[in-house]
């Protein structure tokens, strides 16, 4: 039986419920490029200054593109929780909603600029524990310049890669040593260093 690629699918939506905006985001993006939506909730729709002088082709595609925007705006309202619903419902089109939400949870420039300097703090103070694996280490020290990166901070991969080789244990010294002699630092990747560690 074909399907129809327009039909609304039911996915499981990620709920937003205040926290982690930047993760719900990322997964709403994908589902909305996925419905062929994003362009729409992202750019809005330029409604017609006066529909009634417009062709009966330009009429017909701007109702595709309202009933689009609606079905984005559907998808916002039912990701999000209850509370959160009450502060979008006014939201006349999907842009709208979620440019309220990215204004609120995301920040503002002020808001940025902290974010930026406690991050990178963070990452200058990072160091491995003890009783960590590498693994374990990898993905909580990747996680700083992902959300420096996310944040607007352009943080090369081989500042990164410098700075996880730096605050290894010392069990790691002699894998550090035969990394930065065997390795051109510049061009390793992040993918790379956690194979070779």
């Amino acid at each position: 039986m074909a399907t129809n690629p327009n039909t609304l699918v039911n996915p499981q939506l990620p709920k937003f419920n205040g926290k982690n905006y930047h993760h719900w985001s990322i997964q709403m993006k994908f589902l909305y490029e996925a419905q062929d939506l994003w362009d729409i909730v992202k750019y809005g729709i330029d409604k017609p200054h006066n529909l009634d002088d417009q062709s009966e082709e330009e009429k017909a595609e701007f109702k595709v593109l309202k009933k689009k925007d609606r079905k984005a705006l559907y998808l916002i309202y039912q990701a999000v929780d209850e509370i959160i619903f009450e502060r979008i419902s006014s939201s006349n089109s999907a842009q709208e909603a979620r440019n309220m939400l990215y204004k609120t949870y995301l920040g503002e420039d002020k808001v940025k600029i902290v974010k930026l300097q406690t991050l990178r703090c963070e990452f200058d103070a990072l160091r491995m524990k003890d009783s960590e694996t590498i693994e374990e280490f990898y993905n909580r020290a990747i996680i700083i310049p992902n959300q420096l990166r996310i944040n607007g901070e352009n943080i090369e991969d081989t500042r990164v890669v410098e700075n996880i080789l730096r605050i290894l244990t010392r069990k790691f010294e002699y894998i550090v040593v035969a990394i930065e002699e065997s390795k051109d630092l510049t061009t390793l990747s992040l993918e790379s260093l956690l194979g070779t560690l």
